[in-house]
């Protein structure tokens, strides 16, 4: 007889900041039935995933860390992948997560059962596992996005994506960075201090910002010893980037000064002129997401790394051909080419109401979109963490998934009392889709240049086009016990088409 499908009241998939925000909430409502579903071997998400040499984050951990849990480092701002692994892993112990994590399990379909109210969840391995609610936290930068170059597959080296390091390739000879992004601008120093060469090759330089030192000079250690001096310096920095980064988006006050910030720190460490110029946006900052470092301009002017503009033709046995003709060698190219960020729940089938697909749904309204990146109409007792345009790019992203997860709490709270699943109306999807329009039409975004915020089409379909404290505002606005209702399991789905703009 074979074992019965285990069944529970909220499976989260995703290990993560959000999933495991998501855990934590349920465990201070008293919700104890649930399941972590992670597809790799521990927590961590990107922070797990991402070890290229380097790496760190460019929000100060005491902003980026856990509300429940926050970093309270006296010594480090700023501190290092494996650090921050470390907190997580710390964090999973400490709030009891770790009994209810299930690593190493992918999900490739999900079903919701119109006559009973539940979710059936299918493994790649095909194991079932049913759930009376699902909370999606995959996140938005997992999907490894590699270019199609011609002659990628006659390259006889060593090549990687920086979010699939390869701890065994070799970094003394002829290294070749392509792209120009965080993750390049935090490698290159690295990288640098080993190889023969490194030719980093740039499609559109990125506005950059000079990053702190990683660690707190003395007064601040000190300061930070007063009692709650910790969540008084999380506060400022929280309200600091609301008041100084957000605006930047719409072209706000600050937008002049924080150029004007990010071309004197270009000066003062690019000294060559035509090097400057080939470093230098010419368009609107926050177009593209800002950058914050301090090391990547300085490893640029040294005399064996190399910056490279012109677009790349083809790779070939040893190296990379560029369109103007020149050959450069490589023996290890990096791939620091970002993410499939627009591609949501890619590779996954998921099935609502009345057996909706939704990707389906997605396509047809032409772009995907979700209630305040959380919640879909016609997929009931279904929650998304980091959904469509839920990035905040300037602030912490762990705070809206915070936000989110409390929200989401709340939504179960509220099936709980009606004795039914529920979803989100039409009606307040519809409106809220509205405000969400307007606020993107007024940013920065419609006609600024590629970027992972947006799809190739033009459809802006990851960023939060305002402040956090905003997003705060809208879901106390949509409180669930107005935006959302009982999920019918006789009528149709009621979907609103919305197409896109």
């Amino acid at each position: 007889m074979s074992a019965p499908t285990p069944r529970h009241r909220v499976v989260i998939v995703g290990a993560g900041f959000g999933g495991l925000t998501m855990g934590a909430e349920l465990l201070d409502a008293g919700i104890h039935d649930f399941l972590i579903l992670e597809e790799g071997p521990d927590v961590g998400g990107v922070w797990r995933e991402n070890t290229y040499p380097g790496c760190s984050c460019d929000v100060p951990s005491h902003l980026y860390s856990f509300a429940f849990d926050s970093w309270r480092d006296r010594g480090l701002r700023y501190p290092a992948q494996a650090t921050i692994l470390d907190y997580m892993r710390s964090v999973t112990e400490r709030a009891g997560l770790r009994d209810r994590l299930r690593v190493d399990t992918a999900i490739g379909d999900a079903r919701y059962h119109d006559d009973d109210g539940t979710w059936t969840l299918t493994t790649t391995r095909g194991q079932l596992i049913h759930a009376d609610a699902v909370v999606w936290a995959v996140g938005q930068l997992h999907r490894p996005q590699i270019p199609v170059i011609p002659g990628i597959a006659e390259f006889g080296g060593r090549a990687f994506h920086s979010a699939r390091w390869d701890d065994t390739a070799e970094l003394s000879g002829h290294v070749a960075i392509v792209g120009t992004g965080s993750s390049a601008a935090q490698m290159l120093p690295e990288i640098a201090r080993t190889a023969a060469t490194v030719t980093v090759y740039q499609r559109t330089p990125a506005w950059t910002l000079p990053k702190p030192s990683a660690r707190f000079g003395p007064v601040t250690r000190s300061l930070l010893r007063v009692p709650g001096a910790h969540d008084l310096y999380r506060a400022a920095l929280h309200h600091g980037a609301d008041l100084a980064l957000a605006p930047i988006m719409h072209r706000g006050w600050s937008a002049r000064p924080a150029e004007w910030l990010a071309r004197a720190h270009l000066r003062r460490q690019v000294p060559d002129r035509a090097l400057r110029e080939q470093l230098t946006p010419h368009y609107r900052i926050g177009e593209k997401r800002i950058l914050l470092d301090s090391g990547f301009y300085p490893a640029l002017t040294q005399p064996h790394v190399h910056l490279v503009t012109d677009p790349i033709e083809r790779l070939t046995h040893d190296g990379i051909r560029t369109v103007d003709g020149t050959h450069r060698p490589a023996d290890t190219v990096v791939w620091a080419t970002g993410f499939r960020a627009t591609a949501f729940l890619e590779g996954i089938t998921v099935l609502g109401r009345g057996g909706i697909d939704l990707h389906t749904s997605w396509a047809q309204a032409g772009r995907p979109g979700a209630f305040l990146g959380l919640a879909v109409p016609g997929f009931p007792n279904m929650f998304l963490i980091a959904g469509p345009n839920s990035f905040t790019p300037s602030n912490s992203n762990p705070t809206v998934k915070a936000h989110q997860s409390r929200y989401i709490r709340t939504c179960l709270e509220l099936g709980e009392r009606l004795n039914s699943p529920v979803e989100v109306s039409a009606g307040a999807m519809a409106r809220f889709g509205d405000w969400l329009d307007k606020q993107l039409a007024a940013s920065v975004w419609p006609d600024g240049v590629p970027s992972w915020f947006k799809r190739t089409d033009g459809q802006i379909t990851n960023p939060w086009p305002a402040t956090v404290r905003e997003f705060g505002r809208q879901l106390r606005r949509y409180h669930p016990d107005e935006a959302f209702v009982p999920a019918d399991p006789v009528c149709a789905p009621d979907l609103p088409v919305r197409r896109a703009s």
